[in-house]
């Protein structure tokens, strides 16, 4: 639908990005895990990585639909490995660049519990090949811990992670640093 939408209406291919908070965080990694060759860059607030949410066998008569109480309360968890041999495996032998990450999450999410995060930033940091990072106490506000993999700054690197002291569910969205991190 993206593809067609660009296709159709003259869009700029090279700035479609995705966004989403809860489940729309969900999604949005799982859109970035399965369209690599759309997506330039992501921003998931108060989600889980890439795949965790997945039940097999799950049917529409569980209550609520699918629901996966393990992936949700951060049981989950995954070797940086295993979670990017997950993503990469929706496109094998897909080559091409593969979206920028940004993910924010608070330590008092109830919903989708704090654990997400890390197992979301081990996920794209291996999808991305990223192996080192470094972090900054308030930033981009007080009592956020930004973390930031590989080279550049939060503007420009592959993978940038916000952790959100005593916010719950979900993080406010952060209009200006999501429209710098997208390069619009």
């Amino acid at each position: 639908m993206v593809k067609y939408a660009v296709d159709k209406y003259g869009g700029d291919s090279e700035k479609v990005f995705v966004t989403g908070s809860s489940s729309g965080a969900m999604m949005t990694q799982v859109m970035a895990g399965a369209y690599p060759d759309v997506f330039k860059a992501a921003s998931a607030y108060s989600g889980v990585p890439d795949g965790c949410f997945f039940v097999q066998g799950a049917t529409a008569t569980q209550d609520p639909p699918g629901w996966n109480n393990a992936c949700a309360n951060g049981q989950t968890t995954k070797t940086a490995q295993q979670w990017g041999d997950a993503t990469r495996g929706y496109f094998p032998g897909y080559n091409g660049t593969r979206p920028r990450m940004l993910i924010w999450h608070g330590t008092a999410d109830n919903t989708l519990r704090y654990p997400n995060y890390q197992e979301s930033l081990k996920q794209w940091s291996n999808v991305l090949g990223l192996t080192t990072s470094k972090t900054a106490s308030n930033t981009p506000q007080s009592g956020y811990t930004q973390t930031i993999y590989g080279d550049g700054d939060s503007n420009t690197a592959k993978l940038v992670g916000y952790s959100g002291q005593g916010v719950g569910h979900t993080v406010p969205v952060h209009e200006s640093a999501d429209i710098a991190f997208f390069g619009i």
